[in-house]
């Protein structure tokens, strides 16, 4: 059973309830002083107090989606990349759907009203990486009048590690998304969910690293092309959408100032705005100060041309760490980049903060979005 799996917190949690109840039956029969009875006192705590932290673990780790797998929480991940041979391409396909699953609203059994999420494995022609992603499908788009019609889509990041299943249950994308478009807050779109780790465990920042994973060319390039080819989505120029948080955040943004013809809007959900350089990240640029600069949103506002492409930035005077940095931001955008946020009173670098913003963004990136 894998690490996000409901059975598992159901029985770790089952587990620390019987612990509980025999240490409490036990307690009196090992009342002595003999050393077997201090010992089954210490190891009845011990290994009590070991499956409650445990059932925390896992309940904050499906909540939060800081991994994804038991190798993924271990460290045994040990890969650089997913390198895919593309003579395989053409037999397989550059998108597969692996699986299908409703949305979680009312009536959201029947694709035609509640719409409908696909996993689905990708393949980059271009950047080779191969990954996957939860594609969520309005449900205007199964219903016959709209057979011709084709869709505005966004690509929506979660933070790293993160897991795109988070991206569903923690943030709830899919289900805001569907209430969003029913009160008529905004367009029904196609989102695509997926982490930007699609080297993992390598933290690539969505960078093209030399001699690495070219992780911009997969989303700036490749993912729009694959998705466009398999689903109606919108193909004009400034089309797409590109939402995340924290390095998602970072991500999207970033990719939004490199490719405005391709995303029209991007949005950071406290976002930075540098790609830092640690062990999760490795080398990145191998001492190539353009491409290091090229990362850097500040440098790129202050000193690049502005792009056509607007831009949305959330932050929270007190509880976040990037307010500083977010109205630096903000003034260093110059005409015809448009800018707008998000700036809380109070509130976290956490899900619940992300809730409390993502409704607004999913409609501002769909007003903002070409047609």
């Amino acid at each position: 059973m894998g690490l996000t799996s409901s059975k598992v917190l159901a029985l770790s949690v089952l587990l620390a309830v019987l612990l509980f109840v025999g240490t409490v039956w036990l307690w009196p029969r090992l009342a002595g002083r003999t050393w077997g009875s201090v010992t089954g006192r210490v190891g009845l705590l011990l290994t009590t107090q070991l499956t409650l932290f445990l059932s925390v673990g896992l309940a904050a780790n499906q909540a939060f989606g800081f991994y994804a797998t038991w190798d993924d929480l271990l460290g045994r991940e040990q890969g650089q990349g997913v390198v895919t041979d593309l003579g395989a391409v053409s037999t397989r396909g550059p998108l597969q759907v692996l699986g299908t699953r409703y949305v979680n609203v009312p009536g959201g059994s029947r694709p035609e009203v509640g719409g409908q999420i696909q996993k689905v494995d990708i393949v980059g022609k271009r950047s080779h990486i191969a990954t996957s992603a939860y594609v969520y499908l309005p449900p205007e788009y199964f219903k016959g009048r709209y057979r011709d019609h084709t869709f505005p889509a966004s690509v929506v990041l979660t933070g790293y590690p993160g897991t795109a299943e988070a991206l569903i249950k923690g943030l709830r994308y899919p289900t805001t998304a569907h209430e969003q478009a029913r009160a008529g807050a905004m367009r029904p779109m196609i989102l695509v969910m997926m982490r930007p780790t699609v080297a993992p465990p390598r933290d690539t920042e969505c960078v093209d690293v030399p001699g690495g994973p070219q992780t911009e060319t997969f989303f700036a390039r490749d993912l729009p092309q694959v998705i466009s080819a398999h689903y109606r989505v919108n193909r004009k120029p400034g089309g797409w959408g590109i939402v995340g948080d924290s390095t998602g955040g970072y991500c999207a943004l970033k990719i939004a100032v490199h490719h405005p013809r391709v995303y029209g809007a991007g949005a950071g959900l406290s976002a930075y705005y540098k790609a830092p350089v640690d062990p999760t990240t490795g080398d990145l640029f191998h001492g190539d100060e353009a491409l290091e600069r090229h990362a850097d949103l500040m440098w790129t506002l202050r000193h690049g041309r502005p792009p056509a492409t607007s831009l949305l930035v959330t932050t929270s005077r007190r509880g976040e760490s990037n307010y500083g940095n977010t109205m630096r931001f903000i003034r260093e955008v110059k005409p015809p980049t448009g800018i707008s946020s998000i700036v809380l009173d109070s509130g976290g670098h956490n899900f619940n903060t992300w809730r409390r913003e993502i409704p607004a963004t999913l409609a501002w990136v769909s007003a903002r979005i070409t047609e």
